[in-house]
């Protein structure tokens, strides 16, 4: 590679095939034998995620050596490198150790500071959303688009990390138990996919990391959706992780309503 800006084609089709390999280093070792380890925050990580990291950077040292990498299991390199990729190696590693398929690998790519393009992978569903700043979102290559639905009381409404919002902002807790004509609790990156694809309207999540937001941003928003943290701002790699994801602008107005009301 040149040390040129990266092309749209290049960006797309290598996030693809990186998409590829880590859903086939995952599955390799998906529903078998991990030996888990726990990090200073007490959240889990198996032999997969440092696995399936370690194959996706080998990749991405090969076809962009002037790009950076942030992953959640190595850390960042090239950090003033003008363009970056942004690796969450399985997301959900607490639902990948128990034998769950609804765990995930997120990618994303940032131009200069700003996402243009995010993949959401399902290695165990065999689904790839990509959302790209120029060409839309699509699962498996066929064009999706968010629902349209713009009042809350007409909306499918996912609750990610309930427990931990339960624990920290209970009252916001018991005004989101209100919400919706139907409510989820869920984890992890899949609500933002099915949002992205139409069958989900509105997702309130909490305590999450550049590299949980970052690709669900590019996704949710490429599909036509918003998606914001708490207090209605963009979301940036300094962003504090409490997201709030929207079909419309209308249904995402509400729920900020409902998170700003403390």
């Amino acid at each position: 590679m040149t040390n040129n800006l990266t092309t749209k084609t290049d960006l797309t089709t290598h996030a693809l095939c990186v998409a590829k390999i880590a859903a086939k280093t995952a599955r390799g070792y998906f529903r078998g034998k991990l030996g888990v380890e726990f990090k200073a925050d007490e959240s889990p990580v198996t032999q997969a995620d440092k696995a399936v990291e370690a194959d996706v950077r080998a990749y991405l040292r090969t076809h962009f050596p002037d790009h950076g990498i942030f992953g959640e299991e190595q850390g960042v390199e090239g950090a003033d490198c003008a363009e970056q990729w942004i690796v969450d190696p399985i997301d959900g590693t607490r639902s990948f150790l128990s034998g769950h398929p609804l765990f995930g690998f997120l990618l994303a790519h940032m131009r200069q500071g700003k996402v243009d393009l995010g993949v959401i992978g399902m290695p165990a569903l065999d689904e790839v959303f990509v959302g790209t700043a120029w060409g839309g979102a699509t699962l498996n290559g066929a064009p999706i688009r968010v629902s349209g639905t713009t009042r809350l009381r007409d909306a499918v409404l996912y609750v990610n990390e309930g427990d931990k919002i339960h624990d920290r902002h209970s009252a916001l807790f018991a005004r989101l138990m209100q919400q919706g004509q139907t409510r989820r609790f869920a984890y992890d990156c899949y609500p933002h996919a099915l949002l992205a694809a139409g069958h989900v309207d509105a997702v309130v999540d909490y305590d999450l990391q550049p590299y949980d937001f970052l690709p669900v941003q590019a996704v949710v928003e490429a599909a036509g959706g918003v998606i914001t943290d708490w207090a209605g701002q963009l979301l940036t790699l300094q962003s504090d992780g409490s997201v709030i994801a929207a079909a419309t602008r209308a249904l995402h107005a509400e729920l900020l309503e409902i998170v700003r009301a403390g």
